[in-house]
């Protein structure tokens, strides 16, 4: 809870700690250019996304100074944003108006679902939002307006199997970092000091 990321015009993405508020705890050279949004996972405690106009997505542990995924979208990305119900699912939007929604569980370099909801060149998608408890997308354009999508099936499963917790949710992802990175030795001492908090309660339906 202390710490927080901030997405820079600098295309630099610096940590800081509510401990320490004279200096950054580490800075990522993140993009090429500005960063348009930082979040955090909403399961693993380690794992942020990032979004730029240099048209990339990027997941991050925060131990390591390079990204662990990096998507390209084509486009500016105006937001990024992790779902409410599993720790592997995301969705960003880029200026050409299209939605992308990613499962790195199900595949690891492209998006399952890629949806243009605006016309091409007159309108920006610049913002977008999972509903925290029905299968519904909300995405908000340059010009104010807000239009909501529902997920198809193949998306919203998770919604329905109530025997998924968040325990399982962090296992799921730390498995994917373990397939893309090993780390050094002095790195799994520091990743062994700080445990990785596991509560017991299940994620509502």
């Amino acid at each position: 809870d202390f710490l927080f990321l901030l997405g820079t015009e600098e295309r630099k993405i610096p940590k800081c700690s509510k401990h320490y508020s004279s200096q950054y705890l580490d800075t990522y050279a993140a993009h090429h250019m500005a960063v348009y949004a930082v979040r955090w996972n909403n399961f693993h405690p380690r794992v942020f996304a990032s979004c730029s106009a240099d048209w990339t997505v990027k997941i991050w542990d925060h131990h390591y100074s390079e990204p662990m995924f990096t998507f390209d979208l084509g486009n500016s990305v105006g937001d990024v944003v992790w779902s409410p119900y599993s720790a592997t699912v995301f969705g960003a939007v880029t200026d050409d108006g299209q939605v992308h929604i990613f499962d790195l569980s199900q595949e690891k370099y492209e998006p399952v679902c890629q949806q243009s909801v605006v016309q091409k060149k007159k309108t920006k998608v610049n913002h977008l939002a999972f509903n925290q408890h029905y299968p519904i997308i909300a995405v908000g354009d340059d010009r104010g307006n807000a239009l909501t999508l529902k997920l198809s099936p193949n998306l919203r499963k998770c919604l329905k199997d109530k025997a998924y917790s968040r325990e399982g949710e962090i296992a799921k992802m730390e498995k994917l970092l373990e397939l893309v990175r090993q780390p050094t030795a002095e790195e799994a001492k520091t990743l062994e000091e700080e445990e990785i908090p596991l509560p017991a309660a299940t994620m509502e339906s």
